[in-house]
């Protein structure tokens, strides 16, 4: 039986669509909130715990009889530390784990570890904390090392319809790994559903091409047919807009440490090779995801 945290995530529901659709038809069982949140055609086809896979109960409910778990963290803006948010959160699960025999765990991490700005890079540096947490169960665990995601654009689809522009704080023309979540969905589909891999490792998903903001600007511009510019935030806006948006001193402190360390490198320490690079293109994610949303 495989496990699913927030089956309802960008990530979770792209994998619980894959994984339905395998022929082998493994039993899956999801941890959610709100089972409500979960597509009809879909409600009938899984095993539901609800509730936070934070709490050790639910959690306990959801691993009994389980082998393999998919593991992802869900942001808590208001979260009182970065520790609290990832292996806080984390550590039901981690005891749960080794209580109930769960074999295989697939996490959702990111890149960085081995660079020089890993341990200042905020909500990275956090993530690969809990991946450590999680290894050091003894479990067989693939920490999904990623790059920024492509859909995160979508975040500000009303400002590139109304005003051809979208935002970030990083320099315009450098270029890092860039992946679509429906990629990573696929990788995780793979591990989840072939176990022979065991130990503890990272497996990075980093696209198939580095792209600077110079160069996404570009190719919005062209398959949108309007032009499209970049503007840099400074970090000290992200932090005061993150504050105002009701985001705590440490979340946001941690988003803009995260930022600042993507400025210096922070992606760009994993080769691209064909094991680790994934096939949507950021024009075809153009294409197929961010025109239809700005038409709409």
């Amino acid at each position: 039986m495989i496990v699913i945290t927030t089956p309802t995530g960008d990530i979770g529901s792209r994998l619980l669509h894959l994984l339905l659709q395998d022929p082998h038809q493994e039993q899956l069982r999801v941890i959610v909130r709100d089972p409500a949140k979960l597509p009809d055609d879909v409600r009938g086809r899984v095993d539901i715990v609800t509730g936070s896979h934070g709490d050790a109960e639910v959690v306990g409910k959801a691993f009994a009889g389980a082998d393999t778990v998919f593991w992802v963290v869900p942001p808590d803006s208001r979260t009182p530390s970065l520790e609290a948010a990832y292996s806080g959160f984390t550590r039901a699960a981690t005891e749960a784990f080794t209580a109930y025999g769960v074999s295989h765990v697939v996490g959702v991490s990111a890149l960085g570890r081995g660079t020089p700005v890993a341990g200042q890079a905020g909500l990275v540096t956090a993530s690969l904390a809990m991946d450590d947490l999680i290894a050091n169960t003894g479990v067989a665990y693939r920490a999904l090392a990623n790059p920024s995601f492509m859909d995160n654009l979508l975040r500000q689809v009303t400002s590139i319809r109304d005003h051809g522009v979208f935002t970030d704080t990083v320099d315009a023309d450098r270029r890092a790994p860039f992946v679509a979540t429906r990629d990573i969905a696929a990788v995780a589909a793979g591990l989840l559903l072939d176990r022979s891999w065991t130990g503890a490792d990272e497996a990075p998903v980093l696209g198939p091409e580095d792209l600077s903001a110079t160069d996404l600007a570009r190719i919005m511009s062209e398959v949108l047919g309007r032009p499209i510019r970049y503007e840099r935030e400074p970090l000290d806006s992200l932090a005061a807009r993150l504050t105002s948006f009701g985001a705590g001193d440490a979340f946001a402190g941690g988003m803009v440490d995260m930022m600042r360390a993507k400025d210096e490198g922070l992606d760009a320490g994993v080769r691209r090779t064909p094991e680790t690079s994934t096939p949507t293109t950021f024009r075809q994610w153009c294409e197929q995801v961010l025109a239809p949303a700005v038409l709409a």
